[in-house]
């Protein structure tokens, strides 16, 4: 018998929490994610691959160059890299939980 967990394990989502599809991934790496806040299409980006910084919108933190992070945009409104967002990936994982924060003033 093993111990129990008062946490839960990573890759289970609550029913109100996003789902992955399971016909895979889109192109390459890229995943769809639905959820309540509608269809992603998400990129994880490995810490070698980040070149640049960029702000969270989930926080509003900044997101230093190398450091692995998800970027993710909306499917169903057709947009290009315009729409393309850099999150933290707890950050995008939580996402319906928190809301979105905007950067003080």
């Amino acid at each position: 018998m093993s111990p129990r967990r008062n946490y839960p394990r990573r890759g289970r989502t609550t029913p109100t929490g996003p789902t992955r599809n399971p016909v895979g991934p889109v192109s390459g790496d890229e995943r769809r994610e639905t959820g309540p806040d509608g269809e992603w299409a998400v990129r994880r980006v490995s810490g070698a691959a980040a070149t640049k910084s960029y702000r969270c919108p989930g926080c509003a933190q900044e997101i230093p160059a190398g450091t692995p992070h998800v970027v993710a945009w909306p499917v169903d409104t057709g947009g290009g890299v315009e729409e393309r967002r850099h999150w933290h990936t707890a950050c995008w994982e939580r996402r319906l939980h928190r809301g979105v924060r905007h950067p003080r003033r």
